[in-house]
């Protein structure tokens, strides 16, 4: 008998034990989205999300922008930082990229607002995404998608060379990126491991298009000392370098070897590399750009395709944008934001805080967070009063970080 009780004793215990880690799962994942302020208690659920949506959740310690909490600086640059930041209403982490425009000049400015106007055009599950842009008189925000797996450079480093199916797999998810970038006409032109991004699942992310542009068919772009060029070839021949530098970890010119090289024509030789890489290389790293392959002859490769014959690498097809996901849209008219707004952000492609807040539910985790919020008792969040309410309906203030 005392067994028994022994028994039902310790079972209970392991429950209670298992709900209160439940509970602080629950927390962590939706980073007390909704924890506003209870004007009273007869004050419904519905009204205590519309007054989250106008608040920020902060911290004294920890300035916020916009729906962002902004955590740590994780990149740094002559005009510009980049921030961990967290969207407070989903919980979803992010990059915010800060650019001080007062430092920059028309000619700056101009390619700026080009680099944004070009990542607004581009949704490719290899290519950092941008939900946001946030702009002030002096300052613009760009919320991005965050890689946590930091840099390919920094992998590298850390590890060496990759292995030859290694580096195919993530060679086949750049060429595919940089394909899909040249279908719609735009050429990175700044191609490197720097600007190569792993995320949590080491899923590869093209960032940076700082110095990207657009091009058209049959006219070629110019660069600064005046001469021409067609726009694709230069991201090839980067390419070229990328695909050298994951299989034997160092580059495939320097200073002394790049002369001998270009005269003789020839791709450097790697000891770690098969001959199947090496042919590859052959039609990437050409001197006359007019004979580099194109990436749909390069998709073709037998090298690309190893390990994956049934499934050849072939031009990415973006998908139609999903505007009306019943599952999103629930949990942000529970928010406050009214099913107007969602649609005349997501079709107009405003990127807003309405669309970043559509854009990040359907991100890493989402399920956790839709399946979360969709049980929750609003008004119970309510009561913790975390948040601070503006009261006037307008967008959360803007701190200078």
């Amino acid at each position: 008998m005392s067994l028994l009780l022994y028994c039902i004793q310790f079972s209970l215990s392991h429950l209670i034990k298992t709900i209160r880690m439940f509970k602080e799962k629950v927390c962590s994942h939706t980073a007390l989205v909704w924890a506003c302020m209870q004007e009273s208690k007869s004050t419904s659920s519905r009204s205590s999300m519309a007054r989250c949506r106008n608040s920020v959740a902060t911290e004294s310690d920890q300035p916020h922008i916009g729906n962002y909490r902004l955590l740590k600086t994780i990149g740094k640059g002559n005009f510009a930082k980049v921030k961990l930041a967290r969207h407070v209403l989903t919980g979803k982490e992010v990059a915010v990229k800060i650019i001080d425009k007062t430092q920059l000049n028309s000619s700056s400015l101009q390619k700026l607002f080009r680099e944004v106007r070009i990542m607004k055009m581009l949704n490719h599950p290899n290519i950092v995404k941008l939900f946001e842009v946030i702009e002030t008189e002096k300052t613009l925000y760009l919320v991005m998608e965050y890689a946590s797996g930091g840099e390919v450079f920094d992998y590298l480093v850390a590890h060496g060379r990759m292995k030859e199916k290694e580096a195919r797999a993530k060679f086949r998810q750049i060429v595919s990126a940089v394909q899909y970038c040249h279908q719609k006409c735009i050429v990175h032109r700044d191609l490197k491991a720097e600007n190569l991004l792993l995320d949590a699942d080491m899923n590869i992310k093209i960032a940076d298009f700082g110095f990207s542009n657009e091009f058209t068919l049959g006219n070629k772009l110019d660069t600064f000392c005046g001469k021409k060029y067609d726009g694709p070839e230069v991201d090839v021949w980067s390419l070229g370098v990328i695909l050298y530098t994951l299989v034997s970890g160092s580059l495939p010119f320097d200073g002394q070897n790049l002369k001998v090289s270009r005269a003789a024509g020839q791709v450097p030789h790697s000891f770690y590399m098969s001959t199947d890489c090496e042919n590859l290389l052959k039609k990437f790293l050409i001197l006359n750009p007019s004979k580099r392959g194109s990436l749909e002859q390069i998709m073709r490769d037998r090298w690309m395709n190893v390990g994956h014959e049934e499934e050849e690498l072939k031009p990415y097809i973006e998908p139609q944008p999903d505007y009306k996901d019943p599952r999103r849209t629930d949990v942000m008219l529970q928010m406050g934001f009214s099913q107007e707004e969602i649609q005349d952000s997501l079709v107009n492609q405003k990127y807003n805080d309405v669309m970043a807040t559509y854009l990040l539910l359907d991100y890493r985790n989402s399920e956790v967070t839709i399946a979360v919020l969709g049980a929750l008792n609003v008004s119970a969040w309510a009561r913790e009063g975390h948040c601070r309410s503006k009261g006037n309906g307008q967008s959360s203030e803007l701190f200078t970080i």
